[in-house]
């Protein structure tokens, strides 16, 4: 695969990259230095001043999506990355809600927070006095005037924004091309339509509210799906010869969603648009760009709990039993990437569980999708990564 290599300059802004061989000739005769950084994407760092800092138009596409994105990073030249993110709604939002169950039968649903927040208020009023007595207080604000976005949603847009950031430090990217979706809600039936025009959807505020973080990286052009101009992304994906599968969305492949952010990223260099001479006008393609192989990255995130200290009441005697958190005995902790030798066998993962047991102390390492791979002894774990809340397949 011949791709071409990011290029970072001595005091890390990013350069042009380059060509494979160059970047490998570089590093051979110590003119550059090779590392990679958090999406797992090799680069080289050069050591001296190089003889020009001319960049040319590098474009970055997102493609957001309910439970997946894709990304694409091109040039005119060549295709520079393509990425398939795993976004956490649906994990967010079922770790958030709780189920209220009586006799093995689900009565109500209830937000996990709502739930913690109500056995708190039970074990603080004394229901054996009148209700005047009872230590009640008055709100501090309305929780029915909200202005935030709802949790699922933004971690979903959190982690757009955390890997463009992080190609941002590789690639001098130039614009943002986000395509926007419409989607807005049915006021008599509470469901989200494409084209209602009416009611209000969090998820076009959430976009709306990303795009306004992504400006601060770099100039960002909204651009639709739909529109039927020949600009949109269906129609550059067909024009520049990119197959996308609708059937397997959930496959991590590019033929998924990272096409369409190499054609988003590509509608900068190429379009449809109007021609008009003496003798006819009328609409055809123009411009130029080369698609070609590129690194091709799943990203997903580590699904560990977050240490929760007043999920249940408390035991006899006062204590809360142990839920959730990052921290292990043995000095490394949740999601940090490591390698585990058994029966000769070298598995790489991330931690995600220890057991300390008196006899029995070992590490769970899990894969990118946060299957455990297996159990090793902790003198056969070395850790090779701390943890960047971020899991590269």
């Amino acid at each position: 695969m011949n791709c071409r290599i990011p290029v970072k300059n001595p005091d890390g802004s990013a350069a042009m990259p380059t060509k494979g061989s160059r970047a490998r000739r570089w590093v051979r005769d110590g003119k550059a230095i090779g590392k990679w950084n958090d999406l797992g994407i090799y680069y080289v760092q050069l050591i001296q001043e190089p003889s020009g800092r001319k960049t040319q138009p590098i474009i970055c596409g997102v493609d957001p999506g309910k439970f997946y994105s894709g990304f694409g990073v091109q040039s005119s030249q060549a295709t520079l990355f393509r990425g398939h993110a795993v976004l956490p709604f649906k994990r967010v939002k079922e770790r958030i809600g709780a189920a209220v169950i009586k006799k093995g039968k689900v009565i109500k649903n209830v937000r996990g927070r709502a739930l913690q927040r109500r056995a708190r208020r039970g074990r603080r009023i004394n229901r054996h006095l009148p209700f005047a007595q009872r230590s009640h207080r008055q709100k501090r604000f309305s929780n029915r005037i909200q202005s935030k976005l709802p949790p699922s949603i933004k971690a979903s847009r959190l982690m757009e924004i955390r890997i463009v950031k992080e190609l941002c430090t590789i690639f001098p990217l130039t614009k943002i091309v986000y395509e926007i979706v419409k989607a807005d809600v049915d006021l008599t039936s509470g469901r989200q339509s494409a084209r209602l025009g009416k009611g209000f959807s969090p998820v076009m505020t959430a976009q709306y509210w990303c795009i306004e973080q992504l400006e601060k990286l770099a100039p960002v052009k909204k651009m639709y799906g739909w529109q039927k101009d020949g600009n949109g992304t269906s129609q550059i994906r067909k024009y520049l010869g990119l197959f996308k599968d609708k059937q397997n969305k959930k496959n991590p492949v590019p033929e998924t969603h990272a096409v369409d952010g190499v054609a988003l990223a590509a509608s900068e260099f190429v379009g449809f648009k109007a021609f008009h001479t003496k003798n006819s006008r009328g609409h055809e393609w123009k411009g130029q760009t080369k698609i070609t192989d590129s690194p091709f990255r799943v990203i997903t995130r580590p699904e560990y709990f977050r240490r929760a200290l007043h999920f249940d009441n408390p035991l006899k005697g006062g204590g809360r039993k142990r839920k959730g958190g990052t921290i292990t005995p043995f000095g490394v902790r949740f999601g940090d990437y490591a390698e585990a030798t058994k029966a000769g066998v070298s598995y790489r993962g991330w931690i995600g569980g220890y057991t300390n047991a008196s006899k029995t102390k070992n590490l769970s390492l899990y894969d990118a999708n946060w299957k455990r791979i297996g159990q090793f002894a902790i003198s056969q774990v070395r850790l090779l990564r701390r943890n960047n809340k971020l899991c590269i397949a």
